[in-house]
């Protein structure tokens, strides 16, 4: 498993055990909003809100306030305005790094977001600076514990899946986004239970980075996803896996 993928599965496995379960459901909350606002409350015909939907269940979000969201979104509660942002920067060592985000203050986001990259070593790009590096693909996490995790890549593949990706306690199946729904109902179909299904910025290309610049990379890629606005951190940083055991250690 490459170290960006690595760290993916790292920040779910830590977003599932997460004490601050509140900012965890504001993000979810927000990503409910906004789907609705753009196509509609009906989960049959907005392909984005049954994604944001089954993420909130996948994460323990209680039914009431995925109801209440949808409402927020359609206009039968008051809510904020959300503005969907995405910003492009580069960590230490020149990673790539892009932070969607969903915001009633556009302003105040990005000024949170350059404060960022600024005490940790990088700094925000224009708009189109590393965009281009990224393919928006779908990506499914299984747990591979209590299976053999070679017969479960060829029944992942079976399901559609378009590349597997073996790692430590988990499978990483990649998808092309508009089919990441047909194939976790195929995974699920099979008895395989899916820990995470989201469609997430992927590299091309990956930077191998030292000891030293990766731990500040991954402080850097922490403290964005940290903010409230942020909904998605994605870079091409290549993290070796003594690296991600002492950050998490640390």
């Amino acid at each position: 498993m490459s170290g960006h993928s690595k760290w993916s599965s790292i920040k779910h496995q830590k977003g599932a055990a997460d004490a601050r379960r509140g900012k965890l459901f504001t993000k979810l909350t927000r990503e409910i909003i906004i789907a609705v606002r753009e196509a509609g409350s009906s989960p049959d015909t907005n392909f984005r809100l049954r994604l944001a939907i089954q993420k909130a269940r996948d994460n323990s979000m209680p039914s009431d306030n995925i109801e209440r969201a949808i409402k927020r979104g359609s206009g039968e509660l008051a809510g904020d305005v959300l503005v969907e942002l995405t910003l492009e920067g580069y960590g230490p060592g020149g990673v790539a790094v892009l932070v969607k985000s969903l915001t009633d203050n556009r302003n105040r986001t990005v000024q949170e977001v350059r404060n960022i990259f600024n005490r940790g070593g990088g700094n925000l790009g224009e708009i189109g600076s590393v965009a281009w590096i990224f393919d928006l693909k779908g990506m499914i996490i299984v747990s591979t514990e209590g299976l053999d995790p070679d017969e479960l890549s060829l029944q992942l593949i079976d399901a559609g899946a378009d590349d597997v990706i073996p790692g430590d306690g988990c499978v990483e199946i990649y998808t092309l986004p508009e089919d990441l729904e047909t194939v976790r109902q195929a995974i699920e179909a099979q008895g395989i239970t899916v820990a995470s299904a989201e469609q997430c910025q992927i590299p091309k290309n990956t930077v191998e980075l030292d000891e030293k610049v990766a731990l500040q990379t991954l402080r850097l890629l922490d403290k964005l996803e940290d903010l409230d606005e942020v909904q998605q951190v994605s870079s091409n940083a290549d993290f070796d896996d003594a690296v991600l055991e002492k950050y998490q250690s640390s």
